[in-house]
């Protein structure tokens, strides 16, 4: 019976069937995977009751964030042929065993377990949870293509800032024991595993040949980047513009995480030697800021894309992203007010880009096999995730060595982002229509029979 469930056959939307309802689904899931922008709230009770090193206790969160890139690259077919509940259910089962296995591992004081856990098996969970509403959402929101993504991935941005302080609220309840965070790993196991069911039982394609009322898809529309062709994922990376906007989603992220991961410390070490300098307290605001700006950046700018045409809006995260980081490169600690606003447009521009990126794919490819081709094209993130914390942290610690202080640990960083944007700007600027010899082959219609 479960199989019959969770077969795509089985989740055609009847008629009356609201598609409004589809988002709620889609964000039932990226919420609870978002836990994963959280994992710094466990790293210090971790070291402390298991004897951690920093590098240690990190690992669960990294290892999550590779297998997310690897399973969403790899199982983005499978959630194509199996549909999204299916996928959905993967992700749950995936994603609360990996927090009750990591339970047991702190109970037993058995890191390793914790490791298994959320990085590995959880990391599937983030994966496939990631990608399984995408070709969906796009299906029923045709004329909004921007929004409808946005607005689930928006979540995966969101997700921390509900799981933070929840998982805090259960430290400071339980302890931060081997005892104590096994519970709240428990906890998080089965409230996530109860919340993302929602996604699974709410969520529905549309039958085939449906559309909005109303509604029909444009000739042009101004935006020649629009097909109503198909293009397989296997045919989509044998072709230029798949690999220009592995370049730019890679370079965007590259910018903004170098700044999401070292936010706390990069605003310190800026303002440390001026009149007005920066507490603790202040900035851990400034990373909630960021987060906020990460999220809504989201839907707004994706949203916004279904006005302005994608590529018009990708010139925009890069190349005013490119503008914004001189800024700070040339103020320098001469205004908080700039840092901020600045940083502040930065992540709204990396988060856009992960909101917008679905749509895009679907503009150039069509809905055929968009899932699939996005969660190859996610392997651009797990790049992006290892380059930009390095170039920032590297060169950093390179100048602090140096005796260099202040704003001068991170401008050789911000110039080499600057570059990176660029050389993004550039890649987004090459994108063209693909060309008719990836298309699908259209099936041919049945032969009418004259009457005799």
């Amino acid at each position: 019976m479960a199989v019959t469930f969770l077969d795509r056959s089985h989740t055609v939307a009847p008629a009356n069937w609201s598609r409004w309802l589809i988002p709620p689904a889609a964000l039932s899931v990226h919420l609870a995977i978002g836990q994963a922008y959280a994992w710094s709230v466990f790293k210090p009770p971790l070291e402390k009751a298991l004897g951690l090193s920093g590098t240690l206790s990190a690992l669960p969160f990294q290892l999550g964030i590779v297998m997310l890139g690897l399973s969403a690259a790899f199982g983005g077919t499978l959630v194509e042929r199996n549909g999204p509940r299916w996928a959905m259910f993967v992700s749950m089962t995936c994603f609360s065993s990996g927090f009750l296995i990591s339970a047991l591992g702190a109970y037993t004081s058995q890191y390793w377990l914790v490791v298994l856990g959320y990085g590995l098996i959880g990391g599937i969970g983030l994966g496939i949870g990631y990608i399984s509403p995408v070709s969906t959402l796009i299906k029923w929101f045709p004329d909004r293509p921007g929004m409808a993504t946005g607005l689930a991935i928006m979540g995966f941005g969101g997700g921390a800032l509900i799981a933070s302080p929840w998982s805090s609220q259960m430290l400071q309840a339980f302890g931060s024991t081997p005892s104590g965070i096994g519970t709240s790993f428990l906890i998080h196991g089965v409230v996530y595993a109860v919340f993302m069911s929602l996604g699974v039982f709410l969520v529905r394609v549309p039958a085939a040949g449906w559309r909005p009322s109303g509604w029909t898809p444009p000739a042009d529309n101004g935006n020649k980047m629009m097909t109503t062709a198909s293009v397989s994922a296997a045919g989509a990376i044998k072709t230029p513009q798949f690999w220009c906007l592995w370049v730019v989603l890679c370079f965007n992220v590259t910018a903004g995480i170098g700044i999401l991961e070292k936010a706390a410390p990069m605003i310190t070490d800026f303002f440390k030697q001026t009149a007005t300098p920066v507490g603790a307290a202040a900035a851990a605001g400034f990373v909630a800021l960021l987060s906020l700006t990460n999220m809504l950046g989201r839907f707004v700018w994706s949203s916004t894309s279904d006005l302005i045409g994608r590529k018009n809006i990708y010139r925009g995260y890069l190349g005013i992203g490119a503008l914004l980081y001189l800024v700070i490169a040339v103020t320098g600690n001469s205004s908080k007010v700039v840092f901020i606003l600045c940083a502040m447009v930065i992540l709204s521009f990396y988060g856009a880009g992960f909101a917008t990126i679905p749509a895009y794919l679907k503009d150039l490819f069509g809905t055929y096999q968009v899932g699939a081709i996005h969660g190859r094209l996610l392997t651009a993130w797990s790049v992006a995730g290892v380059l930009g914390p390095l170039i920032v942290n590297a060169i950093a610690d390179s100048q602090k060595r140096g005796g260099k202080q202040g704003p001068e640990l991170y401008t050789t960083s911000f110039y080499i982002m600057i570059a990176l944007l660029v050389a993004g700007f550039i890649a987004n600027e090459l994108v063209r229509p693909v060309h008719e010899k990836h298309h699908e082959p259209v099936p041919a219609k049945p032969a009418v029979k004259e009457p005799k």
